[in-house]
């Protein structure tokens, strides 16, 4: 019998994320953040969707007890959350950090990257949200540790994994040219300096906040 083709293999490969070149500097620009934040058809995320992100986050550390006073968002982005922080916690300092020099320059946010980024005070809540996966394993690692250093009272993490890839994304609006982990390769690390509270929301471990048993996240 004739051997058996198999088009569909190179067509797989394309897709694979792991497989894609690394993302050169300067990509993070204008088209960038019309494809995969602005334009209503392909964007990955609207303002509604944040907004509803930022009452979860706000609600959990509100019950936990934890107060908050400055916001880093670290990888802002165009901004999305800052408006609902600003609804959420009227007395809170936000502030935005992005690597994007275009971002930056239009809106205001302080220049750099989380993986090295210092501040003259760590803030309250820090916001990391769909940043981690366009790191490689080294600066991922170092981004981690340095939100332990950037953070004194919680953090909110979220970013694409590979199991996000596998069964939960919309891949026809998910940018593909990122760096796929398990989402326990994160745990792992971040249980170095946080304990888990649930949602996506981290508590530093020096913090002391009383979460009732069944309340708690279980492994």
């Amino acid at each position: 019998m004739p051997q058996r083709k198999k088009p569909q293999r190179k067509k797989l490969e394309r897709k694979n994320p792991q497989r894609n070149a690394p993302r050169i500097p300067g990509v993070f620009g204008r088209a960038y953040f019309q494809k995969f934040y602005v334009n209503p058809a392909t964007r990955v995320i609207s303002a509604g969707e944040m907004r509803v992100r930022a009452r979860l986050i706000c609600a959990a550390l509100s019950h936990a007890g934890i107060p908050v006073h400055t916001v880093l968002d670290a990888g802002c982005g165009i901004g999305l959350l800052r408006k609902p922080f600003a609804d959420l916690l009227p007395h809170a300092r936000y502030t935005g950090l992005d690597s994007s020099a275009y971002l930056c320059a239009r809106y205001g946010w302080t220049l750099g990257s989380v993986v090295d980024h210092v501040a003259r005070n760590p803030s309250d809540l820090v916001v990391c949200y769909d940043v981690l996966q366009y790191l490689d394993d080294r600066d991922a690692a170092r981004a981690i540790a340095n939100l332990g250093r950037l953070t004194c009272g919680a953090l909110y993490v979220s970013a694409l994994t590979r199991e996000d890839w596998r069964d939960n994304c919309d891949r026809k609006r998910t940018d593909p040219d990122v760096h796929l982990r398990s989402g326990d390769w994160y745990r792992r690390r971040l249980r170095r300096y946080f304990r888990y509270l649930g949602f996506g929301v981290w508590l530093r471990k020096d913090r002391i906040s009383i979460i009732w048993d069944m309340e708690r996240p279980r492994d």
